[in-house]
């Protein structure tokens, strides 16, 4: 009597990440390699920023205006205690942009966070349902890819601040932002977790799930969901880039953080206004740092999409 072959296990998308392929395509890109380290100080320069940064920007006792537009410690009429200069309020430009780069990544991480859950949770009821729920959140998805992501982050924030306009903007400003990216950035994560989820709920194990009466709720997060969540992690990495740029834009733009929370968006703003009167290092260095930011972050979603796709090895 032939014993029956067991099903092959799918390995699971952290397992296909320590796989010993894709380990060995990161170790031979040496632009992968450069992008993560960047990446990597990046983020312990913003998580430790209280401990690395010389002074507090956000501290009022820390700032003295008579140190207003120094430039850089290299340049006539610098001083050493401020290697980048300092802005017109008289902050350490090296110490700002520690913090302002790590409210960056908290807005956009959890600005991109939200987007996810909400385009994971409506991919799923899309193309699981299928029918009327699919053709109404798909029709939702299609009007708004109509419209450029940051016209609808401005639309959001002005609808949200009208809401609580006796709230200060202070206290709002953060979740204004968050909630923002979030509900700009979810359709794509929508339109991908719906496609591939209408294959998967073809499939044997989901059929066999049903004939022993699971509820369908616990069969698209138990048995669904850990098949189509690979492509998130690139979209999450990619997105993570646009959403601190989305920040920027609108901190950029005046909707954003206020200057007694600086961002990297509100440090460039600041330093828009002095840069035809010579003080350029205010809007150079926090510009740079979001470039190589964005750039860094860009180059390993793109790695990161090659290496999970067995065609693109």
């Amino acid at each position: 009597m032939t014993m029956p072959i067991p099903p092959k296990k799918v390995p699971s998308l952290w397992a296909r990440i320590l796989d010993s392929d894709i380990l060995a395509s990161f170790l031979r890109s040496k632009v992968t390699m450069v992008a993560a380290l960047i990446v990597l100080l990046l983020f312990i320069g913003a998580a430790f920023s209280p401990w690395i940064a010389p002074t507090n920007p956000f501290d009022p006792a820390s700032v003295f205006l008579a140190d207003a537009n120094i430039p850089p410690a290299w340049q006539d009429g610098g001083d050493p205690r401020f290697i980048f200069g300092t802005d017109d309020q008289g902050r350490d430009l090296y110490s700002a942009i520690l913090y302002g780069l790590r409210v960056s990544l908290v807005i956009g991480g959890l600005g991109v966070l939200l987007a996810a859950t909400i385009g994971i949770t409506l991919g799923l009821l899309a193309g699981y349902l299928g029918g009327r729920v699919d053709a109404l959140i798909m029709r939702i998805a299609d009007v708004q890819l109509t419209f450029p992501a940051i016209l609808i982050a401005l639309l959001i924030d002005g609808v949200v601040r009208g809401i609580f306009q006796h709230a200060s903007r202070e206290d709002t400003a953060l979740y204004v932002l968050v909630i923002s990216i979030g509900l700009s950035f979810w359709v794509q994560y929508a339109r991908t977790i719906r496609g591939s989820t209408l294959i998967e709920r073809n499939k044997d194990y989901v059929h066999a799930a049903r004939l022993v009466g699971l509820p369908a709720p616990l069969i698209m997060l138990r048995h669904v969901l850990p098949n189509v969540i690979g492509p998130v992690l690139v979209i999450l990495t990619i997105n993570l880039a646009l959403a601190v740029i989305t920040e920027a834009t609108l901190s950029f733009l005046g909707v954003g953080l206020p200057p007694t929370q600086p961002s990297l968006g509100t440090l460039i703003s600041i330093g828009n206004r002095y840069l035809f009167s010579g003080d350029w290092w205010i809007v150079t260095f926090p510009g740079v740092t979001l470039a190589i930011l964005v750039l860094a972050v860009n180059l390993l979603g793109d790695w990161l999409r090659d290496a999970l796709n067995p065609r693109l090895r």
